[in-house]
């Protein structure tokens, strides 16, 4: 039997998690005060995942880029190749709040997605 300790993220209180796992599987989660920090505590010790925020070049806007995020979280493991492709990737103005700028990002299934507008 293993055990891992983890800090909630899910909100400001960042609860101190115990997780008990038996070879692959999530035994027991102590500590959280709330259902999200079970939740979290039981995706994060099996197969973590972070939505990812940055920037995209912007070509003919009022700016040189538009910042954006994943629309959905992406495995924690592919975080490098997601900021790879974004780095590469470009956007023609005007961008609008929720336009996809890369529909597949670094074959995840998830897109990104701007978070401001550019006119």
């Amino acid at each position: 039997m293993e055990t891992r300790e983890l800090t909630c993220i899910n909100c400001p209180m960042g609860c101190r998690i115990t997780v008990t796992m038996e070879g692959a599987e999530v035994s027991s989660v102590t500590g959280n005060t709330c259902k999200r920090g079970e939740v979290y505590a039981r995706t994060e010790v099996v197969a973590p995942v972070r939505t990812v925020t940055t920037t995209i070049k912007v070509t003919g806007g009022n700016v040189d880029r538009v910042s954006c995020k994943t629309k959905s979280p992406v495995p924690k493991n592919k975080i490098f190749d997601v900021m790879k492709e974004i780095a590469s990737a470009s956007c023609k103005a005007p961008v609008k709040i929720g336009d996809v700028l890369i529909s597949d990002c670094a074959g995840t299934g998830v897109p990104v997605i701007a978070t401001k507008a550019v006119i």
